[in-house]
Parts: C-alpha cells; sequence; structure tokens
C-alpha cells in the first residue's frame, strides 16, 4: 500500500511538471501571438496615416499650395526692405522660388537632394545680394522656405533622415517640451491623438470620446494643431493624426515597453 502511494505521489509530480511545461509553452505561444497581433495593427496605422494623408494632398492640393503662398506673398510684402531700389524686382524672385518649392506639396515624397538644391540655389541668390539690406529680405524668404518644409513633414511628403542623438545633451528640450511632450502630457490630448492612429474622426466622435464639449474641446485640438500632431482635412471636416503624430505615438509606445508597466 505505501508503495501505491509513493506511486501516486509521483505520477501527480510528473502530471505537474508535464502541465506547467504546457501552459508555459500556450504562454509563450500567446505571447508571440499578441507581439504579431501588435505590428500588425501598427503596420494597418501606418497604412490608415499613409493613406489619409496622401488622399489629403490629393484632394487638398491647391488649397494647401494657395494658403502658403498668399500667406508667403504677405509676409514678404511686410516684411522686406521698403525703401530698397531693389524691392519689386527681389520680390518677384522669392515669390517665384517660394512658388516653385511650394509645388511640392502636390508630390508624393521630396528627397534630401531636392530640398538641398533649394537651399543651394537660396544660397546662390544670397551671394549676388551685395546690399547690406539684402540679408534682412534673404532672411524672411528662408524663414518662409522652412515654413513650407515644416507643413511638408506634417503632411508626410518630406521626411528628413535624421540619425540619433548619441547624447542626452544634445536633445532640443525647449522644442521637445514644446511640440510633443507638452501637447501629449494631457489625458485628453493623448486619447485623441491614440483614436486618430486608428482611424479619422469626427468633431461629435471626439467630443464623446473625451466627454469634452465645445470650447473645451477646441482647445486641446487647437494645442494638438499647433504642435503639428494631427491635422483638419478642412473647415468642418474630420481630423487625421500626421506623419509626426503617429512618429510621436509609436515613440512613446516603444518607451512604455522598454520601461515596462
Amino acid at each position: 500500500m505505501p508503495t501505491l502511494q509513493s506511486h501516486d505521489h509521483k505520477g501527480s509530480d510528473e502530471d505537474e511538471q508535464f502541465y506547467g511545461k504546457e501552459i508555459q509553452e500556450v504562454r509563450s505561444e500567446l505571447a508571440g501571438l499578441r507581439s504579431e497581433i501588435r505590428r500588425f495593427i501598427e503596420h494597418a496605422s501606418r497604412q490608415n496615416v499613409d493613406a489619409a494623408l496622401s488622399g489629403l494632398r490629393r484632394e487638398y492640393a491647391d488649397l494647401f499650395i494657395g494658403q502658403n503662398l498668399s500667406d508667403a506673398g504677405q509676409r514678404l510684402q511686410e516684411r522686406m526692405i521698403r525703401d530698397c531700389p531693389m524691392r519689386e524686382r527681389c520680390y518677384a524672385v522669392f515669390y517665384e522660388f517660394l512658388k516653385a518649392s511650394a509645388e511640392h506639396i502636390r508630390d508624393g515624397e521630396v528627397s534630401e537632394e531636392v530640398v538641398r538644391s533649394y537651399r543651394d540655389r537660396l544660397a546662390t541668390m544670397r551671394k549676388a545680394g551685395k546690399l547690406e539690406s539684402c540679408a534682412t529680405c534673404f532672411a524672411e524668404t528662408n524663414r518662409l522656405f522652412e515654413k513650407q518644409l515644416d507643413l511638408m513633414r506634417t503632411l508626410g511628403v518630406y521626411r528628413e533622415n535624421k540619425e540619433t542623438s548619441s547624447s542626452i545633451a544634445d536633445l532640443p528640450g525647449e522644442v521637445l517640451v514644446r511640440e510633443i511632450l507638452e501637447p501629449l502630457a494631457n489625458r485628453h490630448r493623448f486619447r485623441i491623438v491614440q483614436a486618430l492612429a486608428a482611424e479619422s474622426q469626427t468633431f461629435s466622435s471626439l467630443s464623446n470620446l473625451t466627454d469634452l464639449r465645445g470650447g473645451n474641446l477646441l482647445f486641446h485640438l487647437k494645442k494638438l494643431q499647433d504642435a503639428g500632431l494631427i491635422l483638419q482635412r478642412h473647415e468642418r471636416g474630420d481630423y487625421i493624426i500626421t506623419d509626426k503624430g503617429y512618429k510621436a505615438l509609436t515613440g512613446i509606445g516603444t518607451l512604455y515597453a522598454a520601461l515596462g508597466p
């Protein structure tokens, strides 16, 4: 009888080891499956963002370009040296330069080489300017060109090949706080960006999602828009996440996974 009890006890231990191993294998498979599902969702979201931005560019390219050039023309008129004898001629040259670069908003992708060619062109023009006052007008033209590049980045047209900084000290703290950390350091705004990463949303749907109404919701949406994290298709249209917004969100997800819950 004692032998039988010993045998039963031994069999129980073997069963526990067997099922324990099976459970561990199932857990490993589930973990792998979760990772695959996560990657699929992120890939699908990335495709949704690219498709939305591509459609936005096609549908509203003329509007984006028109608004950009209207603003550029007004800024040049206001800030170029007024009593310069070359003012009208230089205005035409600067405006044509900005008009040519703005047309790239229609493109699916603008390379570093294309952007560099415009920078080189502007530098060559600057060397030709002999007057001391030329610096003011060229500085304004360069600022307006950089503003165009910001719009292209937001629309996913221009994606720079930036190397990761090797030093924490090199991180632009003020810019990071203003354009990423502060806009997303609010549960309502973070939830909005999360929702837009999956699909576009109307003002009404975002209101239901956040329980914010009217001006309160508009305040948070403007914060995200000013930071370049989201866009509105057109006045009163749906909201979508930008390329910058999607990268910021996935970066936060990577950081969270690395730090652990």
